[in-house]
Order: C-alpha cells, then sequence, then structure tokens
C-alpha cells in the first residue's frame, strides 16, 4: 500500500486535473506514479515538462528506454522499471534479451544499447563525474557531446519519478502487473 495518497481526477488539487486528465487519455488509464506527483501539482508539472522534452532529445526512443530502465534499476523502483519494461516491448520494439539485460544490468546485446546503459550507470554513479574512459567508450559507441548530456537529461526525469515512486512505494498498476520487477535488494531481503 502506498505510504504517500493517490488523488483521483475528482479530488486532486485543481491545477493537477487537467495533468491527470491528459495521462489518463495518453494511457488509457491513469499511472499511479502520476497520481502520487498530483500531491504537489509542480512535481507532476515537471514530470510531464521534463519527459515532452527528453522525448525531442536525439537519442532514439530505444535508447531512451535504456537510460529508463537502467536509472530505474539502479535506483530500485519496480514501478519505473515495469512502466519503462511496458514502454520498451510495445513502443520501442526491444527484444527479450535486450530487456532483460537492461533490467538486470547485464550486458546487453545491442551494442549501442549496451553503451547508453554503462554511461547511465556511470553516470549516476560518479553523480556526472564520469572518468575519462567512460566518456570515451560512450562516444566510440557512436554517441556525441549532446548525446551524453541528454542521458544526463533522462536520468534527471528518471530520478525524479524513482525517487516519488522510492518515498510513496507506489503499488504497480494492474495494467502494468505483467512487467513487475523488483530489485535484488528487495528480493534478498524476502
Amino acid at each position: 500500500m502506498a505510504r504517500l495518497s493517490l488523488p483521483t481526477i475528482e479530488n486532486a488539487a485543481e491545477e493537477a486535473r487537467p495533468r491527470l486528465q491528459a495521462a489518463l487519455k495518453n494511457n488509457g488509464f491513469l499511472p499511479n506514479l502520476v497520481r502520487v506527483l498530483a500531491n504537489a501539482p509542480v512535481a507532476l508539472e515537471t514530470y510531464q515538462t521534463v519527459g515532452a522534452i527528453n522525448a525531442r532529445s536525439s537519442l532514439s526512443l530505444a535508447e531512451r528506454e535504456a537510460v529508463q530502465i537502467t536509472a530505474a534499476a539502479v535506483h530500485g523502483c519496480g514501478f519505473c522499471v515495469a512502466g519503462h519494461t511496458a514502454i520498451a516491448y510495445k513502443q520501442a520494439k526491444l527484444t527479450d534479451d535486450v530487456v532483460d539485460a537492461l533490467r538486470n544490468g547485464t550486458k546487453v546485446s545491442d551494442e549501442r544499447l549496451n553503451a547508453v546503459a554503462d554511461f547511465t550507470r556511470a553516470v549516476i554513479r560518479s553523480r556526472g563525474n564520469v572518468d575519462d574512459a567512460e566518456l570515451a567508450a560512450f562516444r566510440g559507441a557512436g554517441f556525441t557531446e549532446a548525446n551524453a548530456l541528454e542521458v544526463i537529461l533522462g536520468v534527471s526525469l528518471a530520478t525524479l519519478c524513482n525517487f516519488a515512486n522510492n518515498l510513496a512505494q507506489t503499488d504497480l498498476n494492474p495494467e502494468l502487473s505483467q512487467y513487475a520487477w523488483q530489485s535484488p535488494v528487495q528480493a534478498a531481503a524476502e
């Protein structure tokens, strides 16, 4: 059960209602992450605004989803791993082996996506202060300086969502249940 309330469109703050309605229309259901963020309408606005900006980056959808799944796994956010797994399959058309590797933090068979995942983990681990070899490896996979900054943009978006879900202990929507994921740390504790 979530530790923070899950406002509905009807009982959310007035300024959050149009954003909740848009999320319902875009997803076909109201993701619990969006409901959690509606507790602070500026947080919901930030999530949707930065999400739209991130979608305009020069990284492909598959590369952006590699950032999101990797960051969520590193941050231990099962909700975001599940949500981005759904997008990875349905929209980015990633294969089981690629998605499983991203979720598990193992080597990805696609070299570009592996470079994105490795660089994402390096950015998070070092708080952006990646070493020269890590940046060179990312660049060596065909990525640009702009792409490096776009990975950081994706990590910033993921951090908002991952940390909000971790704080709230957000329940997974039934629509995402087939993509459920649990961090190895949580699984070992049970």
